[in-house]
């Protein structure tokens, strides 16, 4: 399709439910018209379109005067859930899952790391053992980001304790409401609870849940991975929103107050950090340019660790902005644990500068980030691994 055709398909849609329809109804028909995703499948979100016209979709939504964020309402499900499900996932899988994800009505969470292996994922010790047609699953994870609200789990387990680490893991999609489940919030320096650690006790799994083959949880946990690093790179909003957006009011706040070398200097650093995003912005639509199927390449990770560290900077100069004001946490102490059920948006911006702090951490850390595009994308030689190839059992713990 071309970028009018794919424009005036919008327009229907919109015109059809409404600018002000609520989320999941304007989803569902965003979904039906295959404009969710429009490189996925026709029938599944898709128009087998290329992925630059996603772009052209949402600015075509926001131009017609509705905040649209695809990700916004459900970033870990749509971010890293759907592409992994359509990549991974049968026909029923298909049917029963990917819309409700796109639409917001079933929340989904991400159960990887676990407190002995954050970065090293491939040491995970949490069980499946098969029983018929069931799995029992035992064992802990933790930063569980959304698992408190979430209807379903992305599952990675080991099944095979007896071949090398990395090929004895199995994926599945597991119902956070089974038996067994137990999810207790872990609080932050903001005082919220966006994550928890979750436990697993003899919980039962059907076979049908499994993605991909007995042992392959490798490689659909790759694909999951890859796309986290997308989703959490950055942003295809408009140019200077998001984060930049809150520095460059702020500047326009304060600036006036600062005397002229003050000026000069945070002038140059704002400037800079604006260039900065806009760069990370278009390498984020270069990314999803060249996914296909939701198998983004190497562009994801550098994205993920630029975005990581410039966000943190952002909030630095922030906080130098507001100078003596940056001292108190706003509205003060104890900090403000309810701060989940308002919504990020409304946190003032020093809790935005400690949310900011678990960017260089959350979703692979930088330096593991750093390692991975000097290995599979520069060819730079790996560290010694000296657990390469053996059973994992035989792993000193």
């Amino acid at each position: 399709m071309t970028e009018d055709e794919i424009v005036q398909l919008t327009r229907e849609v919109i015109d059809q439910v409404g600018i002000d329809a609520d989320e999941v109804t304007f989803r569902s028909a965003l979904w039906d018209a295959g404009l969710a995703r429009v490189q996925y499948p026709i029938g599944k979100g898709g128009l087998d379109a290329a992925p630059t016209l996603q772009t052209v979709v949402e600015q075509t939504i926001r131009d017609a005067g509705r905040n649209f964020h695809a990700l916004s309402i459900n970033t870990i499900g749509i971010g890293m859930g759907l592409p992994t499900v359509l990549t991974y996932g049968s026909e029923e899988h298909h049917e029963k899952y990917l819309k409700r994800i796109f639409t917001g009505e079933d929340f989904w969470c991400q159960m990887f790391s676990e407190p002995s292996h954050g970065s090293d994922v491939a040491g995970l010790s949490s069980r499946a053992v098969r029983d018929g047609d069931e799995w029992i699953v035992n064992g802990q994870k933790v930063w569980t980001s959304g698992a408190h609200v979430s209807r379903y789990g992305m599952l990675l387990v080991r099944t095979d304790p007896s071949t090398p680490k990395h090929k004895g893991l199995s994926y599945f999609i597991l119902d956070m409401h089974s038996p067994g489940v137990e999810i207790r919030p872990l609080y932050q320096i903001t005082g919220s609870a966006e994550f928890n650690e979750v436990f697993f006790t003899d919980v039962r799994v059907p076979h049908s849940n499994l993605l991909g083959g007995v042992g392959d949880g490798w490689r659909v946990a790759t694909t999951t991975l890859m796309n986290e690093r997308v989703a959490l790179g950055g942003s295809t909003a408009p140019r200077g929103s998001g984060t930049i957006a809150m520095l460059t009011q702020l500047w326009d706040e304060r600036s006036g107050s600062l005397d002229p070398v003050a000026h000069r200097t945070m002038q140059d650093r704002v400037a800079q950090l604006w260039i900065e995003s806009e760069v990370g912005r278009l390498t984020t639509l270069r990314a999803r340019a060249n996914s296909k199927m939701g198998n983004p390449g190497p562009e994801g990770s550098v994205g993920k660790l630029a975005s990581a560290e410039l966000n943190q900077r952002i909030w630095n100069v922030c906080m130098d902005l507001m100078s003596s004001d940056a001292m108190l946490h706003e509205p003060g102490y104890p900090l403000d644990r309810d701060a989940e059920e308002t919504g990020r948006m409304g946190w003032s911006l020093t809790s935005f500068f400690l949310r900011s702090q678990a960017n260089t951490i959350e979703g692979g850390t930088s330096d593991i980030m750093r390692n991975i595009l000097g290995e599979r994308v520069l060819g730079l030689p790996g560290d010694v691994r000296v657990d390469k190839g053996i059973p994992w059992t035989e792993i000193p713990s």
